[in-house]
């Protein structure tokens, strides 16, 4: 298995719509402002949150229980930003949909300038042959409000190509997994 450039990202985003919308350069300003980078990287694609948020409240005085989750434990916004209030959490989904070749395996990281605020994106893979727009999971770790920003860049996909003779007997798709193909921020699914 190997990691790969910019040059592979490039051609399978383009060729094979692994990636839609696709920025083949890395952008830093929009409009003559700065930004939170996103686009092609040396070896990854940097991915920007849509203006969809899932901010956790606990209003409701809800249990967090993964095998029953209740949606009232999040309030829905739509903005150009998200202030996730302190020691909690927001979901949000990729503005880029993602089909997964069957030969390669992808680890979505946090980026560096949101790490450095305290705010950390969950580490998780997109499994061969998995379809969607991606749910995030930002934590703010902080005993401070914490914003992330619509559009702009908020995590890096680092891609891995296996060898062409040791390709997956299953992949997400045979196996049907439950996040196949979704389109929202996606809730736990059991």
């Amino acid at each position: 298995m190997s990691i790969k450039s910019d040059r592979w990202i490039r051609r399978m985003a383009l060729e094979h719509a692994m990636i839609s919308p696709f920025e083949p350069n890395q952008v830093k300003m929009v409009n003559g402002q700065r930004i939170v980078s996103y686009g092609t990287s040396s070896y990854g694609y940097d991915i920007r949150c849509s203006d969809e948020f899932k901010l956790f409240t606990n209003i409701n005085s809800t249990i967090v229980d993964p095998k029953n989750f209740d949606d009232r434990s999040f309030v829905d916004i739509q903005a150009d930003s998200c202030v996730i209030p302190p020691n909690s959490f927001a979901l949000a989904r990729t503005v880029e949909f993602f089909r997964i070749p069957r030969n390669v395996l992808t680890i979505c990281l946090g980026k560096s300038t949101y790490a450095r605020c305290g705010i950390i994106v969950n580490v998780t893979p997109f499994e061969p042959e998995w379809e969607g727009y991606v749910t995030l999971e930002f934590s703010n770790t902080t005993p401070l409000p914490a914003k992330i920003y619509a559009n702009e860049g908020v995590a890096q996909v680092v891609f891995f190509e296996c060898d062409p003779d040791d390709v997956c007997e299953t992949s997400y798709k045979d196996r049907g997994g439950k996040y196949q193909g979704q389109q929202g921020v996606t809730l736990p699914k059991i």
